[in-house]
């Protein structure tokens, strides 16, 4: 294949998806999400009820290169528990940003973080784990659903 005619594919590819910008609660740190996201929905785990200090944890998973942070790299922190969830956060105002799942090959940016992407969920995960029973007719899963996992996991 010509490489010219690739690159000039791969840019009308991008010009047609569509980008959301978000930002941590100060706008120290900036992201823009690109695409469609791989799923959406609200997570009743422990760990994100902790996290988010909520009985519940909407959010947005996308493919790591559909996440870019476009302000403010040098402001973000990280803290990881396990290997599973490596959590992201302004340095500035402690605005929650992010989660990498290195082992899904995915990043949950949640909800909140991405005002302008319209959220629409599809389904509850670890729902055996709820504070927050909810009756929306949404699929109500015990854990994660394993075809979100990267291919190496499943």
């Amino acid at each position: 294949m010509d490489v010219a005619l690739f690159e000039q594919r791969e840019r009308v590819m991008s010009e047609d998806q569509q980008a959301f910008e978000g930002q941590c609660y100060c706008g120290a740190v900036k992201i823009v999400v690109t695409g469609d996201p791989v799923g959406a929905g609200y997570c009743h785990c422990a760990a994100c009820r902790s996290w988010s200090a909520g009985p519940v944890n909407a959010f947005t998973l996308w493919k790591p290169e559909a996440v870019r942070v476009a302000q403010g790299e040098d402001q973000i922190g990280e803290y990881h528990k396990n290997e599973r969830s490596y959590r992201q956060w302004c340095k500035v105002c402690g605005g929650h940003l992010l989660t990498r799942h290195p082992q899904w090959g995915l990043v949950d940016v949640y909800a909140a973080t991405i005002p302008s992407f319209p959220f629409a969920p599809g389904v509850h995960v670890n729902y055996a784990s709820t504070v927050l029973p909810m009756k929306d007719g949404l699929p109500k899963l015990k854990d994660f659903p394993r075809s979100w996992a990267a291919p190496a996991r499943r």
